[in-house]
This record gives structure tokens, C-alpha cells and sequence, in this order.
């Protein structure tokens, strides 16, 4: 994993609500334990016609999506059933968050262990930034800020442990590893009052 840095960058919009993890990534592609090549199944069954060639009209398609960081998604995104492919195919397409009103909960915890920040805002402002889809953001996980162009800062909710591994660029085993010094000394400890027991 890599680190979470501040970064900005304007966004792609998908103003539809209750995106499920199957429109996300459909099950069949969820063959596969390696996360690369998803990127180009993101959103699979809107993005492309059965011949496989890609549907113009999609968002993701458009010339003016490309390189963009950032979506912005509608109310309730990634419900449905439980896949760490969602997540992988939003990052190996290269976005790094989204935005919405909620997240479906298992979704949510399956961004934070992969990278993506999942970022939850009032609906006022949702609304406001659908309402400018030019505008550029700026992202500080470690100030828990979305930054507007106008100067707003936006505060956004994030767990410490899942905050912290973010910008660490680790999971929950590079955690434990991260404590393995207090590990050894906490079993020495042990160890040595077993000794003096026995």
C-alpha cells in the first residue's frame, strides 16, 4: 500500500444513488485474487456494449474523466454484497477517493483497508458540488478536511486506527508489525514472571 498524501484534483460525477458493489464490479469478475486488470472492469456492464466496446455516452468514457482522482457518487454507495473487488477496481482505475451522503458500512471498511478514502458529506454540500463538476478539491486525510476552491474547508469523519494506516501505507499486519518491538518486551515480560512463579 502507499501512503495518503494531501493531493488535489477535479472530479468524475455519478449522480446515481444506491450504486451496488455488483454495478461496481460485476460477480463474474470476481474470479480472480489479483487486483490488476479491474480498473478496466470498473462499472463493466455501463461502460461498454456486449461487444465490449465502450458506450460513449458513460462518464467514464469521456475524454474529460481521465486522470481525474475524485468521484462523486450519489446516496448509499457500494451496498450490496460484501467484495474487496469494488474497492480494488475504484483503485486500479486510479481513484484514490469518494465522495458521497453515505457509504453501505461493509463497502466502507473494505475502502479503508485498500486505499480508497470513502468521505461522507452534508447533503447541502453534495448537492453544491454536483452543481460544479469543474471545481478541483483538495483532499487532507491527516486534517480530515475536503478543501472547496472558494477557501471552505470541509471536515469529514474517519476512524483513528483506519486514518493512521492510511498514512502510514499499511494494513492491519503492517500494524502489528509496526509493534513488534512492544511485542517482544510485553512476552519478555511475561516469560520472566512465569519464571519467578514457577
Amino acid at each position: 500500500m502507499t501512503r495518503f498524501q494531501p493531493f488535489s484534483s477535479q472530479f468524475v460525477t455519478l449522480p446515481v444513488d444506491n450504486i451496488d458493489t455488483d454495478q461496481i464490479i460485476p460477480a463474474r469478475f470476481l474470479k480472480t485474487i489479483s487486483k490488476e486488470g479491474l480498473g478496466g472492469q470498473l462499472f463493466n456492464d455501463w461502460r461498454y456494449e456486449a461487444d465490449g466496446t465502450p458506450k460513449p455516452d458513460f462518464v467514464l468514457n469521456k475524454p474529460e474523466s481521465q486522470g481525474k482522482r475524485i468521484l462523486l457518487a450519489g446516496d448509499n454507495f457500494g451496498c450490496g454484497s460484501s467484495r474487496e473487488h469494488a474497492p480494488w477496481a475504484l483503485t486500479q482505475y486510479g481513484f484514490r477517493a469518494v465522495i458521497s451522503t453515505s457509504f453501505a458500512d461493509i463497502f466502507k471498511q473494505n475502502s479503508l483497508k485498500n486505499s480508497l478514502l470513502p468521505i461522507i458529506v452534508p447533503r447541502d454540500v453534495h448537492a453544491e458540488l454536483f452543481a460544479h463538476p469543474d471545481w478541483s478539491l483538495g483532499i487532507d486525510l491527516a486534517a480530515q478536511t475536503l478543501s472547496l476552491p472558494d477557501g471552505r474547508q470541509i471536515p469529514f469523519p474517519v476512524d483513528g486506527f483506519s486514518k493512521h494506516c492510511l498514512i502510514e501505507g499499511i494494513d492491519e499486519l503492517g500494524y502489528i508489525l509496526q509493534q513488534e518491538a512492544s511485542i517482544r518486551a510485553f512476552e519478555a515480560a511475561r516469560v520472566g514472571s512465569i519464571n519467578t512463579l514457577g
